[in-house]
């Protein structure tokens, strides 16, 4: 297991004069600094009976600061979400502190609302759209051929200031979808299928079903069901070939910026093998980018310090992508994180350099870029990426901050841990996964 003594929580269990348990526990930055983290609690691991309701707060020098939480509704057991706002840098500690009450406080507050229609579902927080995935086929402009009909992907997506970051259906690629990601070069027992382009007529995919979604006050979740259909295969017009389940989640505005993380687990559920051909497009996260942005508009910058001009190919654990905008900071962007545990990771990238295709821009993490990947019948495949959507710009050293926050989220250790320790025992931290 990938180390993480870089965090570690700091727990001592106190009880109250009203016989109510309350819990301080700190996160310690070791080796790695952070910028707004979120951190999951196990709450069977620190009360022997879970309390009606719970208070949440930081506590500082200047005072007790009450602070939201969420329940995790996915969780088979008790646990909360919260958010560590700011910056923790390498060295520095943050106190905090859980007390059973009789009823739920900070809660109780649901301003991040998941909404859906027949054609779309949408996340807002409070009267904000922050973005929109499609469950119904999208037909393409009239005039262009049918074929280029298209679910399962996310556009709008729009910055905290209300720009459109991505775009779909542009006439030099009917087949993009704001942000997608289809695989290309395939194969099934010898015969090509192509997922991505969808002018050759060889495969789509589409949304069947989303299955689960979540309101609350720190975060708004859902899970869609994808199927990678295969056209005239196997004596089938059509065939569904692989499910993929879409995890979104989108994280609280904190200081003018908001994290959107997606985990896509994908199986296949064929009898047969299938082969992702080495490439330089296809699955991972794919990003088209608004047609504001050009080679004179736009930026790129990646973990390995490579730009526009020379990224295609290259590995990063992280890329910036930003350009012109409406807003009042005048420019707006996307860091896209790829988690350590992805393959290949650091990650390939397909990046559309400076002088092809009218300048636009085109960004995606392609774990098929360099190697094969055979994909087995029956078992999961995971990949996650987080992105940090901003306004204005975003300096690499807040990149790396952003990038640790998603590569070693602590979380709560086990509950045999908890309820074993004593005044002052240091816990380590394990990553969520």
């Amino acid at each position: 297991m990938r180390s993480i003594a870089a965090v570690l929580l700091l727990l001592s269990i106190l009880v109250s004069c009203n016989e109510k348990e309350t819990i301080r526990f700190q996160v310690h930055a070791a080796d790695h600094g952070f910028y707004d983290c979120p951190v999951r609690i196990n709450l069977a691991a620190l009360f022997d009976e879970i309390p009606e309701g719970i208070r949440l707060s930081e506590v500082s020098e200047s005072g007790t600061r009450e602070i939201l939480f969420q329940y995790d509704m996915d969780s088979p057991e008790p646990a909360i979400w919260f958010v560590m706002e700011g910056e923790l840098n390498p060295g520095e500690t943050r106190q905090f502190m859980i007390r059973g009450t009789r009823k739920n406080r900070s809660g109780s507050v649901y301003d991040i609302k998941i909404g859906q229609d027949s054609d779309e579902l949408v996340v807002i927080q409070g009267s904000e759209e922050i973005l929109r995935y499609r469950k119904s086929e999208k037909m393409p402009p009239e005039g262009v051929d049918r074929i280029f009909r298209r679910s399962a992907y996310i556009h709008p997506l729009f910055s905290p200031g209300g720009e459109v970051l991505t775009r779909i259906q542009p006439p030099d690629h009917y087949h993009h979808y704001g942000i997608w990601n289809p695989w290309t070069k395939t194969h099934i027992n010898g015969k090509e299928i192509d997922y991505w382009n969808l002018g050759k007529g060889q495969g789509t995919v589409r949304t069947m079903d989303v299955l689960t979604s979540s309101s609350g006050p720190v975060y708004g979740a859902f899970t869609a069901l994808q199927e990678h259909i295969a056209f005239d295969i196997g004596g089938f017009d059509s065939l569904v070939t692989m499910d993929e389940f879409w995890d979104v989640r989108y994280w609280e505005k904190k200081n003018g910026r908001y994290l959107l993380d997606l985990t896509s687990t994908f199986r296949n559920v064929i009898r047969d093998t299938i082969l992702f051909d080495a490439y330089r497009y296809g699955g991972g996260i794919g990003f088209r980018a608004t047609e504001k942005w050009n080679n004179e508009t736009c930026t790129v910058l990646t973990s390995e310090g490579n730009d526009r001009a020379d990224a295609d190919g290259t590995r990063a654990r992280w890329c910036i992508v930003e350009g012109v905008s409406s807003v009042d900071e005048g420019r707006s962007g996307i860091l896209f994180l790829s988690h350590p545990d992805n393959r290949e990771h650091p990650e390939p990238m397909r990046v559309w350099p400076p002088d092809s295709n009218g300048g636009q821009l085109f960004f995606e993490f392609c774990p098929i870029r360099h190697n094969d990947w055979l994909i087995i019948p029956g078992v999961d495949n995971i990949l996650k990426y987080r992105m940090v959507v901003f306004d204005g710009s975003m300096t690499r050293e807040e990149a790396e901050l952003y990038w640790n926050s998603f590569a070693y989220q602590p979380e709560a250790g086990s509950q045999s841990e908890y309820r074993t320790a004593s005044l002052s025992h240091r816990l380590t931290v394990s990553p969520s996964h």
